[in-house]
């Protein structure tokens, strides 16, 4: 696998990974406390999320993202553990080795 190769099989699992919330997500504590209506929109936001470019995602990796709901600035980041969340992934690139973790975040909490 190129790296290329590698680097988009990587954008592709994170693209999933934002389309389905539940599994795998984290709210923080912030984010929680925004109401109901608020927490709608941003998972509807971190969903339709596509503003990449060089300033937020210089890997390609389509990993980050930062956006406004109410006036308030989330932040959401994809992280890359291994089947255990105990350590980093082995492979990225491998849904058979890795367990994304998504956190959407206030900015402050970040």
């Amino acid at each position: 696998m190129t790296e290329q190769d590698h680097t988009a099989a990587i954008a592709a699992l994170n693209d999933a990974c934002r389309a389905e919330p539940g599994a795998g997500w984290v709210l923080t504590a912030g984010v929680q406390a925004l109401g109901a209506m608020a927490l709608v929109q941003a998972v509807a936001a971190v969903r339709g999320f596509s503003d990449f470019s060089e300033g937020n995602d210089p890997h390609g990796e389509r990993d980050f993202g930062a956006f406004e709901v109410g006036g308030v600035r989330l932040y959401w980041k994809i992280d890359y553990y291994d089947l255990d969340l105990s350590k980093g992934s082995p492979n990225p690139a491998d849904s058979a080795v890795t367990k994304r973790v998504l956190t959407l975040m206030l900015v402050e909490e970040y």
